[in-house]
């Protein structure tokens, strides 16, 4: 894979970044399309994936307590976006991509190549970075250059009864009749509507990393 995921992430992470600069605190209980979370819950497990992802860019994510999420309150918006900041540090240090990167999160001892964490902190940050729009009412677009990698990063996630299971990081893709743009294909993949709250949203979706 040739592309540039470090730039594709950083621009996905930094527009969440925006939309977060949006949030006060009598928008923290807002319901988002992760079914039982309100904002203040997205954005704490926003900033502590991205704490772990910058700790296991840095040889230090085996550490489950890098990934603990923080109880949501008012200092979550300034967290995220510090958070954020610590994640594009981390990642912008030469050869990241190249680097193992511990995931502890999926198992112990748990370790996948830079460009595949990457690849799932991408995705991760594309489809946040909707459900905080989406649950904030404003606007949100794909990054065209984004659109392919993350569809084919999507399409690669197994569908099948583990989706079923408590915990478990996505809820099973929803139909695609009308696959629509690539952002639409992604969201169902990966057990979103696209047309949240309008549509209903299936039970026990989760995101990755949590």
């Amino acid at each position: 894979m040739t592309t540039d995921l470090v730039e594709l992430d950083r621009r996905a992470v930094l527009a969440t970044v925006t939309t977060a600069e949006l949030v006060t605190s009598d928008r923290l209980t807002l319901p988002t399309p992760c079914a039982g979370w309100t904002v203040g819950h997205l954005l704490a497990h926003m900033a502590a994936q991205h704490r772990g992802f910058a700790a296991s860019a840095r040889g230090e994510g085996a550490d489950l307590e890098r990934w603990r999420e923080r109880p949501p309150g008012p200092h979550t918006p300034a967290e995220y976006a510090d958070s954020a900041a610590e994640v594009l540090c981390a990642f912008a240090e030469p050869g990241v991509p190249e680097r193992v990167f511990a995931l502890p999160e999926f198992g112990p001892d748990v370790t996948v190549p830079g460009q595949q964490a990457l690849g799932f902190h991408l995705v991760d940050y594309v489809v946040h970075g909707w459900d905080l729009a989406r649950a904030l009412g404003v606007g949100y677009e794909l990054d065209e250059e984004a659109a392919e990698p993350v569809l084919r990063i999507a399409e690669a996630v197994p569908d099948g009864p583990e989706r079923e299971q408590p915990g478990a990081p996505f809820a099973r893709a929803l139909p695609d009749r009308d696959p629509g743009a690539p952002l639409d294909r992604i969201l169902r993949l990966l057990g979103r509507a696209p047309a949240w709250p309008k549509n209903d949203q299936p039970d026990g979706f989760r995101v990755v990393g949590s």
